[in-house]
């Protein structure tokens, strides 16, 4: 008997365990793939995946040659990357904050109300930044009206979506996504800190000497998962943000996707437009967790 065979014998309780997390793996993530294979076929309903036509690389060169492609790739990777480096930090200096705070009572409010707006959906959240930026009875328009200043439909204007699309991500994540950096500074050896006020060191300089490394880490893992999602903006918050004026900003991948899949009913165009955006996504992958494993002791493998 194998040593792999009788490991599982000894230990089926823990197999058993994790057996409906690999069963939903298999199910609803690799038997799918099997679909893949219509962005290279002329994808007909009634003659279906397995007898549909081989087209080879046909979708691909013409979605290569279209004339918005370059402005939807340079849409994606912009939004992508405004949203990482505006968000990423974001809760990384949360986390760092809190950590400083003594008042348990303020401290705990504190984490309520920047950890709610992760529990408002998307159409509700869109819904808030219509009505915040309303050229009539928005909030913003008030301000500005108080100010002098003259009010403008910020949603109709090209410049303003992706800026309007980070900060409001900004807003909704931020708490969400400084708890894991809260559970990893609370793993600091107290000894530590003890250590840096003997040798007169200032609270801020405790932040950096101490708190920053001991965060880095996991801040590299989740740097390295969030590279390979550069190319992979979410569609629903786009498209519900989308209008007819603002849409030479707005239009993603994703959202031409949904456009020419179901809208459109081009399920092999727009597969072959899903598959060269997950490709691109995990050579980011690949490239980025190289260079952190050069770079540093962290890595994804």
């Amino acid at each position: 008997m194998s040593i792999a065979l009788r490991m599982v014998r000894k230990n089926w309780q823990l197999y058993l365990i994790i057996l409906p997390s690999l069963l939903y793996l298999l199910i609803f993530k690799y038997v799918p793939m099997a679909g893949v294979q219509i962005a290279f076929k002329n994808y007909v309903v009634t003659k279906g995946i397995w007898g549909s036509d081989w087209i080879g690389f046909k979708h691909f060169i013409e979605f290569f040659r279209l004339p918005i492609f370059w402005r939807i790739i340079k849409n994606t990777a912009l939004l992508s990357l405004y949203s990482l480096i505006v968000g990423f930090p974001a809760p990384i200096i949360l986390a760092l904050a809190l950590n400083e705070l003594r008042n348990g009572v303020f401290k705990r409010a504190v984490q309520l109300v920047t950890f709610a707006p992760y529990f408002i959906s998307t159409v509700i959240m869109v819904s808030i930044i219509m009505l915040f930026l309303s050229p009539q009875l928005g909030f913003v328009h008030l301000l500005a009206d108080k100010f002098g200043f003259p009010a403008e439909n910020i949603m109709s204007k090209p410049e303003y979506f992706k800026t309007v699309y980070v900060l409001s991500d900004v807003w909704q994540f931020t708490g969400y996504a400084s708890v894991i950096y809260i559970a990893a500074l609370a793993g600091v050896d107290p000894h530590l800190y003890e250590a840096a006020k003997v040798d007169g060191a200032s609270r801020f300089q405790r932040m950096i000497h101490i708190d920053l490394p001991s965060l880095m880490p996991t801040a590299v893992i989740l740097l390295i998962l969030n590279a390979g999602q550069i190319m992979n903006v979410g569609f629903e918050k786009v498209y519900l943000m989308q209008n007819a004026i603002n849409v030479g900003a707005s239009e993603v991948i994703s959202t031409y996707v949904y456009k020419m899949g179901l809208v459109g009913a081009n399920f092999s165009f727009s597969a072959a437009v899903g598959l060269f955006n997950a490709v691109v996504n995990l050579l980011l992958l690949i490239v980025v967790n190289y260079v952190a494993r050069k770079n540093s002791e962290t890595s994804l493998w």
